[in-house]
């Protein structure tokens, strides 16, 4: 509302080049709400033109200038004051004067670098988004457009299955199997689990998929775990030499790639949690990462006069080679448990049992190698019997 000459007297619309056919995404916004936006790539182009209409007609605008930025920007909700910008480029649309009619300008951003993938979070949000300034004496006119992005990646080259043997010492040897470690967001996870030794009288079994979010740096470190998804995969006790399948369809899921220290700012990772149940309410879980791609739909034609666009379509290998490493020497993991603290068993254990010498499974694994340690889930079992180990 304009008082007393003073006020927005102009507005600013923003029209995209090829809006009404170009794809859009779903973004979900700092409120949890979700808004659809038109999608662009790494590498693509941004151009449009930039109407503004006077809402007097007959009346005259004084400006020092318009201006159209483009801009990358990661907001920490913890520190809103400070937004940190990864790209900002600038183009000037008209110089200071007066404006007598409704005018619009042409913009273009060609071939435009944009390495990240947007993303809302718990603690995070990173945004590109348009902004058409119009700079006056007192108040300038301000006008923002965001747009999405995604990153495609290439296919991993290096895809190898993960097996990996867990249990308590003495009480549980299982070893599960995923038929992969990197998976595209429609994928299907498949896998198995292998009892190879029960001596605790487990209740039941679910896995679950985790996104931990990290953000900060040192002590001004925040982590914040969600559950995407839970299954319960076995309901019962198991017996020596059982095999219990698991299939997983991603394909439902509000998922995101794998984000490793995006700008040093924040990093988004996904687990596998598996999650043992005894009669007596005590749990035991086992954390396996995974890594997310995004899967182009079909693919696109590179554009030759922009080698910014070659870069748009990202290699896993590149975005996680520690990974690749431990792959190429990962045959089937052995992890020594020790018994969870509080954690105790009514069963009258044989510490000289013959199984224990020997584990005979589907992937035998050297025996200098040590079976890893599951983890006795907090706050379970506080009614537990004193730890007499």
């Amino acid at each position: 509302m304009s008082f007393f000459g003073f006020g927005q007297s102009a507005e600013i619309e923003i029209y995209l080049d090829g809006q009404e056919s170009r794809k859009t995404a779903e973004v979900k916004t700092e409120d949890g709400k979700k808004e659809r936006l038109l999608l662009y790539y790494d590498g693509e182009t941004v151009s449009g033109k930039v109407n503004i209409s006077l809402k007097k007609p007959g009346s005259k605008l004084e400006h020092q200038g318009i201006k159209i930025e483009f801009i990358g920007q990661i907001e920490m909700f913890y520190d809103r004051g400070n937004h940190h910008e990864f790209i900002s480029l600038v183009k000037e649309l008209a110089r200071p004067g007066d404006m007598i009619a409704h005018t619009s300008y042409p913009f273009e951003f060609s071939c435009v670098e944009k390495p990240f993938e947007v993303y809302t979070g718990a603690n995070v949000r990173l945004r590109y988004y348009l902004k058409v300034t119009i700079i006056r004496r007192l108040a300038d006119i301000v006008k923002e457009l965001d747009i999405a992005v995604h990153t495609l990646s290439s296919y991993p080259e290096m895809n190898n299955s993960i097996k990996m043997e867990v249990g308590i010492e003495d009480c549980l040897h299982i070893e599960f199997e995923y038929n992969k470690s990197k998976y595209h967001l429609k994928d299907v996870i498949v896998g198995k689990i292998y009892f190879l030794l029960v001596r605790i009288k487990i209740k039941h079994m679910e896995i679950a998929i985790i996104k931990k979010e990290t953000t900060g740096t040192g002590p001004n470190t925040f982590t914040e775990n969600e559950t995407i998804a839970k299954y319960e995969i076995m309901d019962g006790a198991p017996v020596r030499g059982e095999s219990i399948p698991i299939r997983v369809f991603l394909a439902g899921y509000e998922l995101t790639p794998t984000m490793r220290d995006i700008n040093k700012k924040f990093s988004v990772r996904y687990f596998l949690n598996l999650v043992l149940m005894d009669t007596e309410d005590r749990r035991y879980f086992k954390q396996q990462e995974i890594t997310l791609w995004r899967k182009g739909d079909k693919v696109r034609k590179p554009n030759l006069q922009s080698p910014a666009i070659l870069a748009g379509t990202q290699t896993l290998e590149n975005t996680a080679p520690q990974e690749d490493d431990q792959e190429k020497t990962e045959p089937a993991q052995k992890e020594d448990f020790l018994r969870a603290p509080n954690s105790q068993s009514n069963d009258k254990l044989n510490a000289s049992d013959p199984f224990d010498q020997r584990i005979s499974s589907p992937t035998e694994s050297p025996p200098e190698s040590q079976i890893q340690n599951m983890t006795r889930e907090a706050g379970d079992g506080q009614n537990d019997p004193e730890n007499t180990e």
